[in-house]
């Protein structure tokens, strides 16, 4: 009753997210069986990048799990998961330096990091609702509920959008400070860029899902209205 064409599209969209959930696991495997010439673990290289960066200030903690690493911009802390923490491996210093990266996002005021920050209150509470407001409009054919879902899931939708830059910017801020301190050398940014390549698939493989849904929930509304 609710199959769309679009769904097809979803559906291709959800299998190269589950491809790219492996790709990243197996590329991050891999490269942290490859050891730095620099000899430093994670802990070590985003220590010395928030330092050059004069993040004195910002503390490093270690969490448990596997590729769990984050930045918290409320706290201003930077979080390594265990492995990435202690190990000194290519995928240990590109995960590390990517995190330092957002961290540096927020010292200089980032824009679209901003813009971010901005908007998550407004879509952690949208995209909470988005759902039952766009089931109870496609049940009831109630129009008005229906677009309101459209309304409040675009702003998820957006969100995920301005999500890709960042993490984009922040990548390439990491493989410029790795080489510039010499964190690593020229031929092993070729293993750098694997493993932050294939973290980057994973967000643009998800926005992708976001966006076609969005896309097929406006046709379901224009099909509605006429």
């Amino acid at each position: 009753m609710f199959f769309h064409p679009m769904d097809i599209l979803i559906i291709i969209a959800f299998i190269i997210s589950i491809w790219a959930q492996f790709r990243v696991k197996g590329t991050f495997n891999r490269w942290a069986q490859v050891a730095n010439s620099s000899g430093m673990t994670g802990y070590e290289a985003a220590r010395r990048m928030l330092d050059a960066n004069g993040l004195h200030d910002v503390p490093i903690e270690p969490v448990q799990g596997t590729l769990s690493d984050h930045y918290d911009p409320i706290h201003r802390v930077v979080r390594l998961s265990e492995p990435v923490y202690h190990e000194r491996s290519i995928a240990a210093l590109s995960v590390a330096c990517h995190e330092v990266g957002h961290a540096i996002q927020h010292k200089v005021d980032y824009p679209m990091l901003v813009m971010r920050h901005r908007m998550f209150p407004v879509v952690n509470f949208t995209s909470g609702i988005a759902p039952y407001l766009l089931l109870a409009g496609l049940f009831f054919s109630a129009t008005n509920l229906l677009l309101l879902g459209i309304i409040f899931f675009s702003a998820a939708v957006a969100f995920q959008l301005v999500t890709l830059p960042v993490e984009f910017n922040a990548s390439n801020r990491a493989r410029e400070e790795m080489i510039a301190e010499g964190f690593i050398t020229n031929d092993e940014e070729k293993g750098v860029a694997k493993v932050l390549n294939a973290a980057a698939l994973t967000y643009v493989a998800a926005a992708l899902i976001s966006l076609l849904q969005l896309l097929k929930f406006v046709m379901i509304f224009l099909n509605r209205r006429e």
